[in-house]
């Protein structure tokens, strides 16, 4: 029986993923390196001190910090989403759902509070929501399962009894690796998604059936 639904955030309730890729751009520009959108995608459902430090790797720069760029970066998609940010399709409709139905919901997300708490008050959302819980405090982010597990453990609800909504392939194998029910919503299909126990191409298609199946 469904007690609990877990959403991440970036790219699927908001648009920010291109919000990213230009905050990227622009900050790692400053430490010398020319990134493209090509580029970006391969960090999609990092947390921002990974993709930093990959960065890093790929690409050592010595005028700033690693620290330095993260807060850059932070900033910077901060003031984007105030200044850029939109809800993806179909979301209210699936946020009110679940309001309806009186089943809590949580955010769990690779972003930092700061863009947690920065995004859902400025695409007033935050009221859905009755626990946020980022990545930036567990030890290891997406794709290990801590960041969902964490979200299900101040729910007070057993994982298995969760469904969990994602976007990107690191964030429903974390879902998948939590053990709860979990639905993909991919920018781009691969049948690596397959993995998740429901794919769809956008929110607006998500329905109470689809509970029921999952649940049943």
């Amino acid at each position: 029986m469904l007690k609990a639904t877990i959403f991440d955030m970036d790219g699927l309730l908001i648009n920010s993923e291109p919000l990213w890729h230009k905050a990227e751009k622009i900050v790692f520009k400053t430490v010398g390196i020319d990134l493209t959108t090509e580029q970006c995608l391969e960090t999609t459902g990092f947390r921002v001190d990974d993709v930093v430090e990959y960065r890093h790797q790929l690409q050592p720069w010595s005028n700033k910090s690693k620290k330095e760029v993260e807060e850059s970066i932070i900033e910077e998609v901060i003031h984007l989403v105030k200044k850029e940010g939109a809800l993806m399709p179909g979301v209210l409709q699936t946020l009110e759902l679940f309001k309806e139905k009186n089943i809590p919901m949580a955010v769990a997300s690779s972003s930092s509070m700061r863009i947690i708490l920065a995004a859902l008050t400025a695409l007033d959302l935050k009221g859905y929501f009755v626990k946020l819980n980022s990545a930036e405090t567990e030890t290891f982010a997406k794709p290990h399962p801590a960041v969902y597990l964490t979200a299900a453990t101040k729910l007070g609800v057993s994982p298995m009894k969760c469904l969990a909504f994602e976007d990107s392939l690191t964030g429903t194998i974390a879902a998948k690796a939590a053990r709860m029910k979990t639905i993909s919503v991919p920018e781009v299909y691969t049948k690596k998604f397959e993995v998740a126990d429901l794919v769809l191409e956008s929110l607006t298609q998500f329905s109470e059936d689809h509970i029921t199946q999952l649940f049943s």
